[in-house]
């Protein structure tokens, strides 16, 4: 090939790799500004929240698995057992019998009144039936209460890590959080040393959960009521306990915020169907507060969903009455197993330090032994960073700290096989051991 002819080929790859480059460009300029027109129509309410990284994630998986990518998917927090059959026989002849029409918009009467004695047998609290809101899943009951309660400029006490939502629902209702960091050392959990020193006269309400999500740390009795003896120090002051994985626990009894009577009327319990009965979605969340409260998210409710279907309320109502150790107690023993299981096959894998969870079905390690590290066109830098190098290099989909708090985390459900448990790890150990 003569030099002329090798100079005229390559400088035409140029010119067609500058062309290439400047639609590449164009497109993504293209791309931002249409963003940044909807982005404007919307209002700043919805322009303010995040995505759910949970959801997302979750979204991620399902896209690779849709171009026949093998992919491991422990990023959503749902139980993979059948909801028991004697929950769908319930809902099959609500059906059968014309269950049809709308409910009272906080759930049927004998609904209510059989979360009252599910309260009353398994948590010791006595609630009355106006003091209960079914809503369309736990979440909507959380969206309910801080709507119902939270001005703008509130601030509202967040332990972190998190749930994912509890930030965002803050937001919608222009609230200001105030994060009060845990680590491992202190099982994750909020000191009442912490607690006095995070509420300022603008302090409106705390958020947390037990068992926690992400973290799978209990409260015990003793740590409670030393927290509720702050709380009751400051009148104004109220507590929005998630109680969603109570029975997923593998410590003591469940413990409730609500036993200290000396609190109880300011104390929020958000409870639901979805962890412990496998029903997540039939969609069905409660909430149990002081009546003036209920009758505040019945308001709120009426007017955004109404009630939750009245099938679902017929499941949940028999979910209600079902007896733990019958139907209850293998789901937990089987989440206890496998906790062990992810915990053992951990200490295979360096760097990863985690707490031993005692409730839910996650595992939270802290992987910073891993941040600097490379392979290929990976540098880790924080969760988020190892996450998507474990989903795009070992195929394990995963959530990042970040979602919950603090980006030197991840975490891990194992609320799946033991069979995809063992091939999560392997996979995870394979991956992290590329990076140098």
């Amino acid at each position: 090939m003569s030099q002329a002819h090798k100079s005229r080929t390559t400088g035409g790859f140029l010119l067609i790799n500058a062309q290439i480059l400047s639609l590449f460009l164009l497109k993504l300029l293209l791309d931002l500004l249409i963003t940044k027109s909807i982005m404007a129509k919307l209002s700043n309410r919805v322009n303010q929240i995040s995505e759910s990284q949970t959801i997302g994630m979750a979204r991620k998986s399902r896209e690779l698995k849709a171009q026949g990518i093998d992919i491991i998917s422990l990023s959503l927090g749902e139980p993979d057992f059948a909801t028991p059959q004697i929950i769908k026989d319930a809902a099959k002849k609500a059906i059968d019998d014309n269950f049809s029409y709308y409910t009272h918009v906080s759930g049927y009467l004998e609904l209510r009144e059989a979360i009252c004695a599910k309260f009353k047998r398994d948590n010791k609290l006595s609630f009355t039936p106006d003091e209960i809101v079914v809503s369309t899943g736990a979440k909507q009951s959380i969206a309910n209460a801080v709507l119902s309660l939270v001005n703008p400029g509130d601030e509202v006490i967040v332990p972190a890590p998190y749930w994912v939502s509890y930030l965002e629902i803050i937001k919608v209702a222009e609230g200001v959080p105030i994060i009060v960091e845990t680590d491992l050392d202190s099982d994750f959990k909020m000191t009442p040393t912490q607690l006095q020193k995070a509420i300022t006269p603008k302090t409106k309400l705390i958020m947390m959960s037990t068992p926690c999500n992400p973290t799978g740390s209990v409260y015990k009795r003793q740590e409670l009521e030393a927290l509720a003896l702050i709380v009751f120090t400051h009148p104004e002051l109220y507590i929005m306990s998630d109680e969603i994985y109570e029975h997923i626990n593998f410590a003591d009894p469940h413990q409730s915020f609500a036993q200290f009577d000396f609190i109880k009327d300011r104390v929020i319990t958000i409870n639901g169907v979805s962890k412990s009965f496998a029903m997540t979605g039939w969609r069905g969340g409660i909430m149990a507060a002081p009546k003036w409260i209920a009758q505040a998210c019945d308001k709120m409710q009426g007017q955004f969903t109404s009630a939750t279907s009245s099938i679902t309320q017929k499941a949940m109502h028999k979910a209600m009455e079902l007896d733990f150790d019958t139907y209850i107690k293998p789901m937990t023993e089987a989440f206890r197993k496998r906790r062990d299981l992810v915990l053992d096959l951990m200490k295979d894998i360096p760097g990863l330090k985690t707490n031993k969870p005692e409730g839910a079905f996650y595992v939270y390690p802290e992987i910073s032994y891993y941040f600097g590290k490379k392979y290929k066109h990976y540098t880790i830098n924080n969760g988020t960073d190892l996450t998507l190098f474990l989903l795009e290099e070992g195929h394990l989909a995963l959530v990042p700290g970040a979602a919950f708090g603090e980006d030197k985390y991840i975490r891990f459900s194992y609320a799946t096989s033991e069979e995809k448990l063992i091939e999560a790890l392997k996979r995870m150990k394979e991956a992290l051991a590329k990076l140098n």
